[in-house]
């Protein structure tokens, strides 16, 4: 079986610039949120694919996400 992986530009939400229309991530936070979360040990770790290509684990994000969930209806 093959690992699912997720880039930061399909996990944030960014704004709409003049140049670029808003892109709606599958969390609603910038990217800058996921990486501060990264370094609070908050998010899952990211591993490199290359020299500039950073994943995520999908697995383990959805699990961060189901996780968030749980919290948010106790």
């Amino acid at each position: 079986m093959s690992q699912r992986v997720i880039r930061i530009s399909e996990l944030a939400t960014t704004p709409a610039t003049t140049t670029k229309p808003a892109k709606k991530g599958k969390l609603p936070v910038s990217p800058a949120t996921i990486w501060r979360w990264v370094r609070e040990g908050k998010f899952p770790k990211p591993f490199k694919l290359g020299e500039s290509v950073t994943v995520w684990d999908a697995a383990e994000v959805d699990a961060f996400i189901a996780g968030r969930s749980q919290q948010a209806a106790q």
